[in-house]
Formats: structure tokens, C-alpha cells, sequence
């Protein structure tokens, strides 16, 4: 580090302090926590407003720069309750950022390892069956939502069903959402490799962006995945569409191959790991 320290030593005209390896380190971690966060955010409708807050702050710097004097007055006094504003406004971001740290997203997202939350979530004979019931059902258009629990533990939402804490299989999974059975109605919670509880009620998503031809179990798939990293599987019960929802994000009209390589590499983590390496060792320079 002693070079970086006399580099930046000789750019005198800079009026640059002396920096000193702690200054670097402090640096690279704000840029890094920047960075973090407005990769959170860039997928969110909270980016829309980030670009505002950006607008504003571009005409205030002019409004200084051109001596524009009540603009700059105006602004300047709407700092802080602008503040204030921002955490309201950014509110549910917040939240989901502070949870991502919590299921430890974090430094998995530094150290490449996504420890045990990616690693024998299903079984191999699990998912054949999750998938066998899903296209059974989807077929007859037997409307059906099955939740599978990943890190963060869902025994709150396991609490609102009836506990089972059976194995898995497409039978018992095509009989609980049989229409008119006593456990049809809510949502399968799916945990430690087994079904752990049905009829679960589930937190309902009241994006305004959410399309407006989404029923009820679609909101909720995309409701449970906003508090949690949970996976859900969505069987629509007017057109028979197979849809899947993760981190908010909602991906339709999947077949069974699709399905199977998308919880099978759920289950694995393989491909993250591997990205991840490479991404490190400098192998995969294209991403």
C-alpha cells in the first residue's frame, strides 16, 4: 500500500489529505454498500423514485452553481424533511434489505457460499412428485399454491394451517387441493423435505404494479416471497397455468421441464457457487 500512499502524496494540486490504508479500506466499503444498494433497489419500483431523488439533487447542485438563489433556499430547507420522507417512502426496500442481511445474503453475496440454505432443500424423488402433482392438477385446472420453505423459517405462516408433517408425494398433493376437501383452500407449506402444514394463509402483495389479472393465490405467491426466500409454486385455477415466484418475481406458462431444472437448481445452489468462483477468479470475464 506504501506506493498508493505516495502516488496520492505527489497530486499536491489535488489538495487530496494523506491517505492511509484504513482511508482505502473505508472507501472501497462505502462504494461497495452503494453499490449493494442500488442493486436492491434497481429492480424495484423504488428505482423510479431513487431517479427523482437524483433529478432533484442535480437541479439544486445547478440552482448553487448559477446563483439561483430561492430555488437553492427552497431545496436546501426540504433536506430534512425530504429525510424523513425518503424512509417512509423507501419503507418496504428498507425491510427486504435488512432481511436479505439477516438470512445472511449478505456475505454470501461476498464470500460466494450460500451455506446450508442452498443445499438438499428437495430431494430428487420430491421434486418428481411436486412436479407430477403440479401438471396433474394444472391439467384439470385444480387451483393449487405450494410454498417451499428455503432459509428463513416460515412456522408463523405454518401456525395459520393444519399441521401434517408428511412425505412428500403427487397423490397426497393432488388430494389436498381436491376441490371441496377440508384442506383445499390456503396454501402447503413444504419444509426439511416434507409437508409440513396446509391450508396456510399467506401474506397478500398490494403492489399496484402487480397486473390486475392475478387472482388471490398469485398475489399471495408474490406476497410470501416479498418477507421471505421461500419458493412458490402457483397453479392457476381459471387457466391452468403453471407459474412460479422468487424474490418477488414472478415467471409464467413454465412446462414440466422448466420447473424441474428450476427447482432442482434451487435445491443444488451448484450454479451460483460456480458463477460466484468464477466471478472471483477472474475466469468468467464476460459477466
Amino acid at each position: 500500500m506504501n506506493f498508493l500512499e505516495e502516488a496520492f502524496s505527489k497530486i499536491s494540486f489535488l489538495n487530496i489529505p494523506h491517505l492511509g490504508v484504513n482511508d482505502i479500506i473505508d472507501i472501497l466499503g462505502v462504494a461497495y454498500l452503494i453499490y449493494k444498494v442500488i442493486s436492491w433497489i434497481k429492480d424495484t419500483r423504488a428505482w423510479s423514485l431513487f431517479k427523482g431523488v437524483g433529478v432533484i439533487i442535480l437541479v439544486a447542485l445547478l440552482a448553487n452553481l448559477l446563483e439561483l438563489h430561492t430555488i437553492w433556499w427552497v431545496l436546501s430547507n426540504a433536506v430534512p424533511v425530504g429525510a424523513i420522507g425518503m424512509l417512509v417512502i423507501f419503507q418496504p426496500e428498507l425491510r427486504r434489505a435488512l432481511e436479505q442481511i439477516g438470512r445472511g445474503k449478505f456475505l454470501a453475496s461476498i464470500t460466494g457460499s450460500d451455506g446450508d440454505r442452498a443445499s438438499a432443500v428437495l430431494s430428487e424423488d420430491s421434486i418428481n412428485s411436486i412436479i407430477k402433482a403440479t401438471f396433474k392438477m394444472a391439467r384439470v385446472k385444480t387451483g393449487a399454491l405450494i410454498v417451499i420453505e428455503r432459509g428463513t423459517k416460515l412456522g408463523d405462516v405454518e401456525r395459520t394451517g393444519i399441521i401434517l408433517d408428511a412425505a412428500i408425494s403427487s397423490q397426497l398433493l393432488i388430494n389436498i387441493f381436491e376441490d371441496k376437501t377440508p384442506l383445499h383452500d390456503g396454501a402447503v407449506i413444504i419444509s426439511n423435505n416434507r409437508i409440513s402444514a396446509a391450508t396456510c394463509f399467506l401474506p397478500l402483495a398490494d403492489s399496484p404494479e402487480i397486473s390486475k389479472d392475478l387472482g388471490t393465490r398469485h398475489r399471495a405467491a408474490i406476497g410470501i416471497s416479498e418477507i421471505s426466500d421461500a419458493i412458490t409454486i402457483v397453479v392457476s385455477e381459471e387457466t391452468g397455468t403453471v407459474s412460479i415466484v422468487r424474490d418477488g418475481v414472478m415467471e409464467r406458462g413454465l412446462d414440466s421441464e422448466a420447473l424441474k431444472e428450476k427447482l432442482t437448481t434451487t435445491s443444488s445452489g451448484k450454479n451460483k457457487r460456480k458463477n460466484r468462483l468464477k466471478f472471483w477468479k477472474g475466469w468468467n470475464k464476460d459477466e
